[in-house]
């Protein structure tokens, strides 16, 4: 499924200066910058209107991806994210490299993190070998935007918009806390 249409070098050039990518996963589409990029990060918040005390969801292709941006797990902590079969965010205690715009700055830090299994997403991650921020193409209390069209006339230049689809009738994530297992969103 090869719907990456810049190429991947430049992409990633893209989103190192601080650069927003709209792309198809499974429920919604979802904006996206390098979670490592705090300019990237802050032009995020700002274009969808979102407060930063929210935190922000990093997904990955694989887990070693996503790795870097939680703290060690316990086994069993481990063993249940790893044991993962269906679309899952894991709350998981933030990594040092974890920016407090990523984890919302509150205490405990937490890190939500997804290892994606949508085809878009999946073939993005790996294409650009990086995990990318995910949060959902709308600005803050309207409507996720579900179409590559939709994103364009909403977002138009600010954002490198990707072709992609979603999944009919797909309902977001479920959230679950790895520490205290509360599910937050079912």
């Amino acid at each position: 499924m090869k719907r990456l249409t810049p190429h991947p070098r430049a992409l990633r050039a893209h989103l190192s200066r601080g650069g927003l990518v709209a792309y198809a996963t499974r429920a919604v589409f979802g904006l996206g910058c390098d979670p490592r990029s705090a300019r990237g990060l802050r032009r995020l918040l700002r274009l969808k209107r979102r407060p930063a005390h929210k935190g922000l969801i990093v997904i990955g292709d694989r887990w070693p991806r996503l790795q870097p941006f939680h703290a060690p797990l316990t086994e069993s902590q481990s063993a249940r994210v790893a044991s993962d079969e269906a679309a899952c965010t894991w709350l998981l205690p933030a990594g040092r490299r974890a920016w407090p715009l990523l984890t919302g700055g509150g205490l405990p830090r937490r890190m939500a993190l997804r290892m994606d299994r949508h085809a878009d997403a999946v073939h993005l991650c790996r294409a650009l070998r990086m995990a990318l921020v995910s949060t959902s193409a709308n600005r803050a209390g309207q409507r996720p935007v579900k179409t590559t069209r939709e994103c364009l006339r909403q977002f138009g230049g600010q954002v490198r918009v990707l072709p992609g689809r979603v999944v009919p009738r797909a309902r977001p994530s479920k959230i679950i806390d790895v520490v205290s297992e509360a599910i937050i969103r079912k």
